[in-house]
Parts: structure tokens; sequence; C-alpha cells
């Protein structure tokens, strides 16, 4: 029996998994071990663990958690929950003799090649070179990078934390936007705008710089909602009840975001594909695919021909970092 889980900074996905399939290295849930937790009703990542496994009184021996945030030395910072983990604390804390963390990207990435046609998206179908490299790019409350390489005999995912480099704006718009963010943060990051806490972002941008109005019943409903982002994005893709600002901040991020996975796809040369995770690709396919985002995506001067060639997909499987984190841990038991 092998515990995994994703660690959000919205939401805790935890599960326990046994070896299943031909060769013993699918995961397999345990029915009635999968349970979702909003990550912020726990005072820490530790204590929500401890009442998950008081819940569902099944002994493990193992265990794998997806964090969002970078791992080192057995230690990872949660970015967006300000909380810090630690192999040695939770295998004491859990009772749990072999503990692993590892980045939710990564975890992600581990899942990849094992997605159903069923559980994909495409955006491009281009020309995919087998066991060439694959990319991850995800945004949800934050936004994640990873990569996945193939050696010849099987596959290594890599974390990265590419999503804090300087964000590059590629239009007179995103010029405004850089310039009204760099007169309130000290560094403006690709997460700063691209993610659920950068759609809030952009929104404010287009308001305070009146390239568009809030209407009052908008104004209403951000003040009874404590998820502004969802407001924003529910309300761009109400086709009955256009709201002008709205879609024109959900445009933009796509047009970002776009732009930054054709940047990750020449940075790791993703000959494999692009794929998108994260909690909002899949709730926006529908704009996703009307143009833009590929229009970004492949506006990358002489490289163009090259980021056209690329596969690009949206990740459907909601839980595809919690299977990746078993699989993982899977790939772990069988070795060791």
């Amino acid at each position: 029996m092998l515990l995994a889980g994703d660690i959000g900074g919205t939401k805790t996905d935890l599960g326990i998994f046994r070896p299943g399939g031909p060769h013993g290295n699918d995961p397999e849930p345990v029915d009635g071990t999968f349970r979702t937790f909003s990550s912020a009703g726990f005072p820490e990542p530790e204590s929500l663990l401890r009442h998950y496994m008081s819940a569902v009184g099944v002994k493990v021996e193992k265990a794998v958690f997806a964090v969002a945030g970078p791992v080192e030395g057995g230690q990872a910072r949660i970015t967006n929950l300000h909380s810090v983990l630690s192999e040695d604390q939770l295998r004491k804390a859990l009772d749990i003799p072999h503990v692993r963390l590892i980045n939710d990207l990564e975890a992600t990435a581990y899942a990849v090649p094992f997605l159903a046609e069923r559980e994909k998206h495409t955006l491009n179908e281009g020309r995919p070179s087998v066991k060439g490299t694959i990319a991850v790019i995800a945004p949800g409350t934050g936004l994640g990078e990873s990569f996945l390489t193939w050696d010849g005999s099987c596959c290594h995912a890599h974390a990265t934390e590419g999503s804090h480099v300087d964000f590059a704006p590629t239009s007179a718009l995103e010029v405004k936007l850089l310039r009204h963010f760099l007169s309130v943060y000290e560094h403006v990051s690709y997460e700063r705008v691209c993610s659920g806490m950068g759609i809030p972002n952009i929104y404010s941008f287009l308001k305070d710089a009146g390239e568009a109005q809030e209407p009052a019943w908008l104004t209403r409903l951000f003040s009874e909602s404590g998820d502004p982002a969802a407001v924003i994005v529910n309300n761009a893709l109400d086709s009955e009840n256009r709201c002008e600002i709205c879609r024109l901040t959900l445009d933009m991020f796509v047009s970002i975001l776009g732009a930054e996975a054709g940047n990750l796809a020449l940075k790791v040369m993703s000959r494999g594909g692009v794929y998108l995770g994260g909690g909002i690709p899949p709730r926006i396919t529908g704009i996703l695919g009307n143009g833009l985002f590929m229009k970004s995506f492949r506006a990358k001067g002489r490289m163009s021909d090259i980021v056209s060639e690329i596969p690009v997909h949206i990740i459907l499987n909601p839980h595809v970092t919690i299977y990746g984190a078993a699989r993982f841990g899977l790939d772990l038991l069988s070795t060791s």
C-alpha cells in the first residue's frame, strides 16, 4: 500500500494505491480512500495529513507527496501556502517508514506518457517525435513548469521553477501591464500574471488603466465571492451575458500563457509535445482553442516553424498529479 498526495496552494488530493496492471506498476486506487481537502482549512499540511490518516484507518509503509514548490534535501517549501515540509518530520508525525517529497509538476510529468486519449484535448497535432522531450506547463493557483526526457530505456521527469523568471511582454498592452506591475512589485514573474492569482492582477490593471469598465453587477459578485479569479473566468465564459472586461482579462491571460508555453517548448526542445496542466486549462478549452493561444505559441520569429510542429495538448484528468506521484512511488517500490 502506498499513500500518494498532491498538496497544492488551493486544494490537497490524497489517496491510497496498490500496484495494478499487467506489470504491477500501474497505480490502482483503494476504494474509499480518495479524498480532497481545502489546503487552507488546516493550520499546516502536516495536520491535514494526520487527519486523513486517522479518517481512512489504513496502514501504509510508503508515501509520496507532490508539493507545489521546490524540493531540496528532503525538504519542500510550498510556495503559495508559506509552509515547509520535511520527509524526516513526516515519517515521525505519520508513523510511515518511507516518505518522499517531489515537486508537483515533476509528478505530473511522470503521468503524462500514460494518459489515455480521452484524458487530453489536442490544440495542435504537430509532428511529434517518438521519445522526444515533453514539456508541461500548468496554471493553477500558481504556475508550474517541468519537462520529461527519455534516456533510451525509461523516462526522467525534471522539476523547474521556470515560472518565476522575468515576465516578457509581447504586445503594447502587455508592455503597459509590465510597467504597471513594476510600480507595485520588485519583481514581475510569469506566475504573477499567468496563474489563478495572476488573473485578478490582469483584471485590476485593465480596470485601473481604463481599458474596460467594471459593471455594477460584477462589483456585487466580487463582494459576495472569496474567489475573484473564478468570478472573472465564469463571466468571461458566459456567452449569454458577455462581460467585456472579464473576456479581455481572459484573452490577455491566454495570450501570455501561449507565449510562455512556446518559450518553454524552445528552451527544452519539446519535440514530444507540450502539455497544459493545472486547474485552469480544462475549464477554458474553448477559448484556448479559438486561435489566440496558438498564435502566441507560434510567434517565435525565426523559430516559428519549429514550434509550429510541436504538438500541444490540454490535460483533462483533474487527478493527474496524484497519479503521477503514485506511479513514481510504485516505481521506487519495484526497485527497492
